[in-house]
């Protein structure tokens, strides 16, 4: 679709918002999704892996943190067919109630203490349905966003559903800083599953401004023009099928970076700085809100400067900073204050100038009728490789006894080498289908 296109089926107003909806309702989903990966960090590995030591019950959390990575592809692969055949829109609310349901659940859950293995079994399942509706949300959202946009302003319209991951994040580290701060007996009893119950209203309010949207206005062209696939998952493994593994391996440094900044740390700071988890969870929501303006602020530049400059930037930045990090975390004199400075450069300068251009980079890498199952598919794939089992990696990596500053900072690195590969072959000329690479 060509900008002139787009401004005959939607004005500023309905893409503006568009992209608030989008950016809403992502971070109503993120919310959710972020706030179990706090629970693994700090509550989970006592009260439903009990049996295990303290650090090898982290491991065994942060394996079931994982276990909604290991579902999201499968929600992208169901969602991306149904958003391909159906609609974008359908799709956005259907994810969004999915997750709000197994997020309230998880709330209610008993313990080990009360229920035995039937506690983790539960808490496990509703984390596979959180991974199955992530999985079908992010693609969704970002093609609503970039497909309402023209092609000059892609960056900054998908960027919102990016900043929409920090927000949720924001809010599931407040939420949970607020209630830690009750009697640690309180907490651990009942204070812990209120931020879980909360997300039932978060989702009546994402419901209410989705049902606003409009359907994209490119599906809609694919729709009239009859050229919709049958079969949206076997078309976009025949067509782009370099271009999923690129887009999977692309993610890889962007999810490294945002899990170790936004779950790992708390481990890293409690087990291996000495420091509460309060003063951590305030770092995480500075850094998360920072980030939230710095994502669209970057995104603008791959408008200007191509996804391509920006994005492998980003890469080298990312393994640049990995070694310098745990130098001075672990030498800083003042540890609270160290480790925030160096939270709020990784996650809020860092990693936008990779996740930031990633919404309107993986829309271009595939053509209107397969997107969302190619979108999904590559960014479900590299967040499962990056994301999900990057918080279980590196809380090995630190129990292995060897130093932190001597295991962590080689594994950034590596990703950060394979994402920049990742994206330089796919923002090659020739490899995008909407618009020039750069």
């Amino acid at each position: 679709m060509t900008t002139k296109a787009n401004a005959r089926h939607h004005s500023p107003a309905m893409m503006r918002r568009v992209m608030t909806a989008s950016f809403i309702g992502t971070t109503v989903e993120f919310y959710d999704f972020f706030l179990y990966g706090t629970a693994s960090a700090l509550v989970f590995n006592n009260l439903f892996f009990p049996q295990f030591s303290d650090l090898a019950g982290t491991i065994a959390a942060f394996g079931a943190f994982a276990a909604g990575f290991i579902a999201r592809p499968i929600g992208g692969l169901v969602f991306g067919h149904f958003g391909d055949r159906v609609g974008r829109k359908s799709m956005l609310i259907y994810s969004l109630v999915g997750m709000g349901v197994a997020t309230t659940a998880i709330g209610f859950l008993p313990t080990y203490a009360q229920a035995g293995l039937i506690a983790p079994t539960l808490l496990v399942l509703c984390r596979l349905i959180q991974g199955f509706a992530v999985g079908g949300e992010w693609g969704g959202a970002v093609l609503m966003a970039v497909e309402h946009a023209p092609d000059n302003r892609r960056g900054l319209a998908g960027s919102w559903t990016q900043a929409g991951a920090p927000a949720g994040l924001v809010l599931a580290t407040g939420a949970f800083g607020l209630f830690s701060l009750l009697p640690p007996d309180a907490f651990m009893s009942w204070g812990w599953r209120v931020p879980f119950m909360l997300s039932a209203l978060l989702v009546v309010l994402g419901l209410v401004i989705r049902l606003k949207m409009e359907e994209s206005p490119e599906f809609e062209a694919v729709r009239k023009s009859g050229n919709q696939s049958r079969m949206p998952l076997v078309d976009v493994v025949k067509r782009h099928p370099l271009n999923i593994v690129l887009a999977a391996g692309a993610c890889m440094a962007p999810f490294v970076n945002f899990y170790f900044f936004a779950v790992f740390i708390l481990t890293y700071a409690t087990h291996t700085l000495g420091m509460d988890r309060g003063p951590v969870l305030i770092i995480v929501a500075i850094a998360s809100a920072i980030e939230v303006a710095t994502i669209p602020l970057v995104a603008s530049l791959s408008d200007r400067l191509g996804r391509r400059r920006v994005f492998l930037f980003g890469a080298v930045l990312f393994g640049l900073y990995a070694y310098p990090f745990f130098w001075i975390s672990s030498a800083g004199s003042d540890s609270v204050l160290t480790l925030g400075v160096l939270s709020v450069i990784g996650l809020s300068l860092v990693h936008p100038f990779m996740y930031g251009p990633m919404a309107a980079l993986f829309a271009e890498m595939f053509s209107p009728a397969v997107r969302y199952s190619g979108a999904s598919l590559g960014y479900q794939i590299g967040a499962i490789l990056g994301g999900g089992f990057a918080p279980l990696i590196m809380t090995y990596l630190l129990d292995t006894g060897l130093g932190a500053v001597n295991v962590l900072p080689p594994y950034l690195v590596i990703v950060s080498v394979l994402t920049f590969i990742a994206v330089f072959f796919a923002t090659q000329p020739g490899r995008h289908l909407a618009v020039d690479a750069r």
